[in-house]
C-alpha cells in the first residue's frame, strides 16, 4: 500500500510540473492573437481612413455642417439635409448625431491598440508615434464636434477595465493633447524601421513629422481667444518644428470604390436626391464671383434646363462664371412664405410644365470634379497651414514671413488644391501664382481685424469647397468669420441661430450617465446645440 501510494505520489509531481511548464498556453485564449503574433500596422490604415469617413458622407458633416455655415444649401423639406439647412430635425438625426463619436472613439481605440502592440517592441517605435498622433487627431474630432469628452480614462476598457470614463474638460484635453504632440514627434526617426500599410504617406517619416507639427499649428490657432498664451507658445514650436512646406506635404485619403472603399462625400452625392438637391451657397457663390476667383468655374456648374437633364449625372452643366448662383439657406419647396421662389434675387427656374425646375439656375457641385467615388478626402492640406501661419503672423507671433506672404502661400496653393480631386480641377501653378500675388487679391493689412477677416474668409472657402466641412466650421466657430445670417425656421432645435456643438449621443445618459451628468453641467445652456465649448469665443 505504502508502495502505491508512493507511486501516486511520484506521478502527480510529474502531472502537476508538466502543468506548470504549460501554464501559459493552457491559460492563453487561443483566438487572441499577442503582440509578438499579430502585426500592429494591419491596424494603421482603418485608423488612418476612420478618420476620414467620421468627416465625410452622411457620417454627419454633409448633412449638418456643410449647411450651418452656408458652404451648401438645400431647398427640401422635410429630408435629412434639413438638419443642416433649416437646423430642424430629419431623417435619422439620432443616428447622425452619434455618428462622429463612434467613429472617433472605436478607432482612437484602434490606434491605443497599436501602441499597445508595439510597446515592447523599439523597432516599431515610428508605428507607435505615428499610432498616437491618429489617436490625437480623432480626440480632437471629438472634443471639437462634442466638447468635453472622455480621454485620460477613455479607451481603457482592456487594458485597465475602465467602460465608464470621465468626460474631460476640454481645456484639459487640448493642453494634453498639445504635450503629447510637443512630446512624440520628435521621437519619429526616418533611420528605424517605417510602418507598412501607412495609406497617407507610405511609411514617409518625414512628411509625418511635418503632419504632426501641422496638427500642432491647427490645436494652437483653436486656442487663439481662449488662451492666447499657450496658442503662441505652441504656433511657434510648431512653426520652428516644421509644419507643411508645399502640397506634396498635403495629408488626404485616396480611395478606391471598385474595393469597396468609397469617397462618402461623393457617394452622398451620387444619391438621385442629393444631386438634384444640394447646391452652393448664396455666400460662397458671391465672394468667388466678386473676387473672380479662378476656381469659380472648376467647382461649379449650373446644370442645363429642366428636371430630368439636371437629374442625367451624364450631362455636364456650363461653368461659365458669369451665370452662377448660390442658393440662400432656409428656403422650401413648398409652396408658402419660404417657398425657394420668394427668396431675395430668385434667378427663376428652368423647363416647363412637368420638367419645370425650380432650382434650375442655382449652381451645383461639379459633377466631374466632385463626384468620382474614387476621388480623395482631405485631411489637412498645405493651403490651411498657410493661412492659419498668415493669422499667427498678423497676431505678432514669430512664423518666419509676414502675414501678407503666408496668406499669398496659402491662396496660390488652395488653388492648385483641386487637381488632387481630379485631373479636370488642375489650376496651373502660374495661373494660381499670379492670381494670389495680384495687388487686388493682396491681404488688407490696414488693421489686424480686416487682416483677420481677409484670412478666415479665405480659409472658410478653401476647407469648404475641399469638401472638409468639420473644419469650414470649426474655424468659423473660432474667428467669426466669416459673417454669416443664421437660419430662423420654424421648428429648429437652435433657436434661430447657427449651432455650435453636436449634442451628446442619446445612448450616453444610459451607458454614461453620471460621467455624462457631470459634462453637461460644465455646459452652460447645458446639452444643446447653441451651447459654447471652451475655445468658441
Amino acid at each position: 500500500m505504502k508502495k502505491i501510494l508512493i507511486l501516486f505520489a511520484v506521478a502527480a509531481s510529474l502531472v502537476f510540473s508538466d502543468c506548470t511548464k504549460k501554464f501559459d498556453s493552457i491559460n492563453t485564449d487561443p483566438t487572441q492573437a499577442s503582440a509578438a503574433q499579430f502585426n500592429a500596422n494591419l491596424l494603421l490604415p482603418t485608423v488612418e481612413t476612420g478618420y476620414t469617413g467620421a468627416i465625410a458622407g452622411y457620417g454627419g458633416a454633409i448633412l449638418y455642417q456643410s449647411m450651418w455655415v452656408q458652404i451648401f444649401a438645400n431647398p427640401e423639406y422635410p429630408g435629412y439635409y434639413s438638419n443642416g439647412d433649416k437646423y430642424v430635425n430629419g431623417g435619422s438625426y439620432n443616428s447622425y448625431l452619434a455618428s462622429p463619436w463612434n467613429n472617433t472613439f472605436s478607432n482612437a481605440g484602434r490606434a491605443y491598440e497599436i501602441i499597445n502592440l508595439t510597446k515592447d517592441n523599439p523597432d516599431l517605435s515610428n508605428l507607435s508615434g505615428i499610432a498616437l498622433i491618429c489617436e490625437l487627431l480623432h480626440i480632437e474630432l471629438a472634443t471639437d464636434v462634442y466638447g468635453d469628452v472622455p480621454f485620460s480614462e477613455a479607451l481603457q476598457a482592456k487594458t485597465a477595465g475602465i467602460t465608464t470614463p470621465v468626460y474631460d474638460k476640454q481645456q484639459d484635453i487640448y493642453s494634453s493633447m498639445l504635450a503629447k504632440l510637443d512630446s512624440v514627434i520628435p521621437t519619429l526617426d526616418a533611420g528605424k524601421v517605417k510602418p507598412t500599410n501607412d495609406v497617407i504617406y507610405a511609411g514617409d517619416i518625414t512628411k509625418w513629422k511635418k503632419f504632426g507639427y501641422s496638427l500642432m499649428l491647427r490645436m494652437a490657432m483653436r486656442l487663439t481667444k481662449a488662451d492666447a498664451a499657450t496658442a503662441k507658445t505652441y504656433v511657434e514650436k510648431a512653426y520652428a518644428g516644421g509644419t507643411f512646406a508645399s502640397n506634396d506635404d498635403n495629408a488626404f485619403i485616396v480611395l478606391d470604390d471598385a474595393h469597396g472603399f468609397s469617397n462618402g462625400n461623393a457617394t452622398a452625392l451620387g444619391v438621385a436626391e442629393d444631386y438634384t438637391q444640394v447646391r452652393w451657397g448664396k455666400t460662397l457663390i458671391d465672394d468667388l464671383k466678386a473676387a473672380n476667383d479662378p476656381r469659380l468655374p472648376v467647382i461649379a456648374e449650373v446644370p442645363l434646363d429642366g428636371k430630368a437633364n439636371a437629374a442625367n449625372k451624364g450631362l455636364a452643366g456650363i461653368s461659365t462664371p458669369a451665370i452662377q448662383e448660390g442658393m440662400p439657406n432656409g428656403y422650401d419647396q413648398n409652396g408658402g412664405a419660404t417657398n425657394i421662389s420668394n427668396a431675395p434675387g430668385y434667378p427663376g427656374g428652368t423647363g416647363t410644365g412637368n420638367d419645370f425646375n425650380i432650382i434650375g439656375k442655382y449652381s451645383r457641385p461639379t459633377t466631374a470634379l466632385y463626384l468620382s467615388r474614387s476621388c480623395p478626402e482631405f485631411i489637412l492640406t498645405y493651403a490651411e497651414t498657410q493661412l492659419l501661419l498668415a493669422e499667427a503672423a498678423a497676431r505678432g507671433w514669430s512664423v518666419g514671413a509676414d502675414a501678407a506672404t503666408h496668406y499669398k502661400n496659402g491662396l496660390s496653393a488652395a488653388l492648385q488644391s483641386y487637381g488632387t480631386f481630379n485631373p479636370v480641377g488642375v489650376i496651373s501653378a502660374a495661373t494660381a501664382d499670379a492670381y494670389a500675388a495680384a495687388p487686388a487679391n493682396a491681404l488688407d493689412v490696414s488693421s489686424m481685424d480686416a487682416s483677420l477677416k481677409q484670412i478666415n474668409t479665405q480659409f472658410w472657402i478653401t476647407t469648404g469647397t475641399l469638401f472638409n466641412f468639420i473644419e469650414a466650421w470649426n474655424n468659423w466657430r473660432r474667428s467669426g468669420y466669416p459673417v454669416l445670417t443664421p437660419v430662423n425656421y420654424t421648428g429648429n432645435f437652435s433657436n434661430g441661430t447657427i449651432p455650435r456643438r453636436f449634442i451628446y449621443p442619446s445612448s450616453e445618459p444610459s451607458n454614461n450617465g453620471t460621467n455624462y451628468s457631470a459634462a453637461v453641467s460644465n455646459l452652460s445652456g447645458g446639452d444643446q446645440y447653441t451651447s459654447k465649448m471652451y475655445w468658441d469665443k
